[in-house]
């Protein structure tokens, strides 16, 4: 998800006086779908969908809608696409990505929906083409710079801060034991393109913090399930059921098994300082 260009947020600014927006997705991702029947390895997803519907609902949409990927949507052509999907959804106008394919062998093009509107009197656009770097803005070099721990490229890109929020939960507390407690935000079964220890910035009722945080399994005590821990520096407050944003600045190792716990503290309380002055 990427903040429209203000040629778009324009247009779409003067038409919700009068009508709805609404932002068409596929779900699952294609890539995903054909990666089961390939059998290989789905992309990462940038963000969770509670994320991408927040950013969504800030740049002024109305409606997300979402059109399940299967055997059926990927074997319609672009002639029943329109007749059986967009038709029926009664639009007065599309806009749609500058190198945006649909139906069956990706035949349907910016081309095909102009022609079509024509014919149903309905307005046609498509985004001009975003670059960073003389290079075409797309998912795929957002993965790469995240993956990569070029955050600072990747937030160029996105044109927003990347960040993951989530309702922090009861965890072990075994942090707390070490003197490092930790805020524990679940992370969704979809995996995400970042994992490891991050120096970070921690957003908390409109407050920023400093802090450092683990997204991984936490190996040391026996963890399988993802999860997102914080520790955020200078910061004692009660904050179980809240919602936290959790701001990556930078990426300061992989997440290791270490033998026991307190091997953690002493290493995690030195990247707090180091990074702490970093972050300044």
């Amino acid at each position: 998800i990427r903040r429209p260009p203000r040629s778009t947020q324009s247009r779409s600014s003067a038409a919700s006086d009068v009508y709805k927006r609404q932002v068409i997705f596929t779900e699952p991702h294609a890539a995903e779908y054909f990666s089961k029947i390939n059998n290989s390895s789905p992309p990462p997803r940038i963000i969770p969908w509670r994320d991408k519907l927040r950013l969504i609902s800030e740049n002024g949409i109305d409606f997300c809608m979402l059109l399940r990927f299967d055997e059926s949507l990927k074997s319609m052509t672009p002639e029943q696409f329109t007749e059986k999907i967009l038709e029926e959804l009664q639009i007065k106008s599309l806009t749609i990505g500058d190198d945006f394919k649909f139906g069956k062998d990706r035949k349907g093009d910016y081309q095909f929906l102009k022609n079509w509107g024509e014919s149903m009197s309905i307005e046609i656009d498509k985004t001009d083409t975003i670059k960073v770097n003389d290079q075409r803005v797309s998912s795929t070099r957002i993965r790469e710079a995240l993956i990569s721990n070029n955050f600072k490229n990747a937030n160029v890109m996105l044109d927003w801060h990347y960040s993951y929020s989530g309702k922090v939960v009861y965890g072990n507390q075994l942090g707390r034991e070490i003197g490092v407690p930790t805020a524990n935000i679940w992370i969704p079964k979809q995996k995400l393109p970042i994992s490891g220890v991050y120096a970070v910035r921690c957003l908390v009722d409109h407050a920023k913090y400093l802090g450092i945080a683990n997204m991984g399994i936490r190996p040391t005590v026996g963890g399988t399930r993802p999860v997102l821990e914080t520790h955020i520096f200078d910061f004692e407050k009660d904050i179980y059921g809240r919602r936290i944003t959790v701001q990556f600045i930078e990426k300061i190792r992989e997440e290791i098994k270490f033998l026991s716990l307190i091997h953690i503290s002493e290493p995690t309380r030195r990247y707090a300082i180091s990074y702490a002055v970093f972050c300044l």
